[in-house]
């Protein structure tokens, strides 16, 4: 026996292929599971609004899967580094165990916590739960991080995915006398305004969610996710995101399951679709990657010219908040804003025509969208919301160049072709035939009337002119890089 072990949960909400999990019950001894909100400890990154009401849900399933096994979660709210020390002594704790985290606040947190406890004569014990490649050992040729998706991708294609972790044992050994615990509802995560709706119709928080979801697409949507993915309108992308992001599934789960659907013995399943899903989970690394060797990067662009961008004027911040509320006039922009709103989720193809929107059209700081994207999406994750963002203010690694403006009519054209999307979130724009649901503005009025489309009434007019936006944009990039900055669609 070696005393009792602190398994401290973090991002990694699940009892399967949880490395900290196995090497707490490899100590033997009692485990005693706990979860600290320790909303300081994150620095400006504490949880968002939609994120924290799924943290109350992903608890609340962790501690029953837990209490199944004949233990429990033990709930605390502080500094973590006092409340663990003060279970250590509660608890006459020889060892503690858990996974690791990249963010920079955790990061530097950890080390200096690792240390103390060391110091102490206890035994800490960190594990890989969150992603297939821990970031400080991947570096291209030149021993460098790399800043480029597809060579990062290929160099990590030819090391070899580690299987999930066997955990998830029948019993936890649970200690003479468990500690005090808050309930859930002291967290005081759920949010105070009438907005859960939308979110609980929408998603299932824990690793029962997780694995149902996972099954589903590998049987159903996967095959086709290369051709689906871009059209908001289908059921093509995996929505994983989010317990990816709470650790309630972990990549190499992930990595495992498509395997085995696409009955591939190999290091990379043989189908296009599964082989473009997984690039995404690559892109998930590739996010990490950057933020743990660039860790400014969650306020600082990565390219250093673009701290002087000539960001525009908005006085009250009147642009911002109709972009918010899915009030810009543009109905592609517009659906995705409100579906964001109300299911704290947005379709990928539909993230970067309104981040472009923004950051070109309205030609406001990719870090405001960044704020609003952390506070409403329940996937809200530093690494991805970072990469996105600067990505699509051509200001990150590998990034869409600044003058690559999306034009949001032709973006809903060609990927909503019949307006399905808009119609589901833009109720109002219901009736208005596919001819003129992307640009309301040039249908006829006897259209408009007959669709019960109020133009200024029940639906604002574009707050900006795309021609002279995108022109304004251009002109401030040029002026960022100088009179040689070309300019297209």
């Amino acid at each position: 026996m070696s005393g009792t072990t602190l398994l401290w949960f973090r991002q990694d909400l699940r009892l399967q292929d949880n490395p900290a999990l196995a090497a707490a019950v490899a100590r033997g001894g009692a485990v005693v599971p706990v979860y600290i909100l320790d909303a300081a400890g994150e620095g400006s990154w504490a949880p968002g609004g939609a994120s924290r009401w799924w943290l109350h849900h992903s608890l609340d399933a962790l501690d029953a899967a837990l209490r199944e096994r004949g233990s429990r979660l033990i709930l605390a709210q502080g500094d973590a580094r006092e409340v663990l020390i003060g279970l250590i002594k509660a608890t006459r704790t020889t060892g503690v165990c858990w996974n690791r985290r990249y963010e920079p606040a955790a990061v530097k947190r950890d080390a200096a916590l690792e240390k103390e406890l060391q110091a102490m004569g206890l035994e800490v014990q960190t594990g890989n739960s969150a992603l297939l490649n821990e970031p400080a050992t991947i570096a291209n040729k030149q021993g460098n991080p790399f800043q480029v998706f597809t060579p990062y991708w290929r160099h990590c294609l030819e090391k070899k995915v580690e299987p999930p972790v066997r955990t998830c044992p029948e019993t936890l050994p649970a200690p003479e006398r468990w500690p005090t615990s808050l309930p859930l509802d002291a967290l005081e995560l759920l949010p105070k305004i009438p907005w859960a709706g939308g979110l609980a119709e929408t998603w299932t928080p824990g690793v029962a969610g997780a694995v149902k979801r996972l099954k589903q697409f590998a049987a159903d949507a996967m095959t086709a996710y290369a051709e689906n993915r871009n059209l908001p309108d289908r059921d093509g992308s995996s929505m994983l995101s989010p317990w990816l992001h709470f650790g309630e599934i972990s990549p190499r789960q992930v990595w495992a399951t498509v395997a085995q659907q696409s009955r591939s013995t190999g290091v990379f399943p043989p189908s296009n679709g599964a082989r473009v899903f997984l690039s995404e989970i690559g892109w998930r690394e590739f996010a990490y990657h950057l933020l743990w060797h660039f860790p400014h990067t969650p306020t600082q662009p990565l390219r250093e010219e673009f701290t002087r961008f000539p960001w525009a004027a908005d006085p009250g911040g009147v642009k911002l908040r109709d972009w918010q509320r899915g009030r810009t006039g543009y109905p592609i922009v517009d659906a995705g804003m409100r579906q964001l709103w109300h299911t704290g989720w947005m379709h990928n193809r539909v993230r970067m025509i309104v981040a472009s929107f923004l950051v070109k059209h309205l030609r406001l700081p990719w870090t405001e969208g960044a704020a609003w994207f952390w506070d409403t999406l329940v996937d809200a994750d530093l690494a991805s919301n970072t990469l996105g963002w600067q990505w699509s203010a051509g200001c990150g690694a590998d990034a869409a160049p600044y003058f690559r403006i999306f034009a949001p009519v032709l973006q809903g054209e060609k990927f909503d072709g019949a307006g399905d999307y808009v119609r589901r979130w833009v109720p109002e724009l219901a009736k208005l035939p596919a001819t003129y649901i992307h640009a309301p503005w040039t249908a006829p009025s006897e259209v408009l009337s007959a669709a019960g489309v109020k133009l200024g009434g029940n639906y604002p007019r574009p707050i900006v002119d795309h021609a002279k936006a995108r022109a304004e944009a251009l002109a401030a990039f040029k002026q960022l890089r100088g009179p040689s900055a070309p300019g297209r669609e």
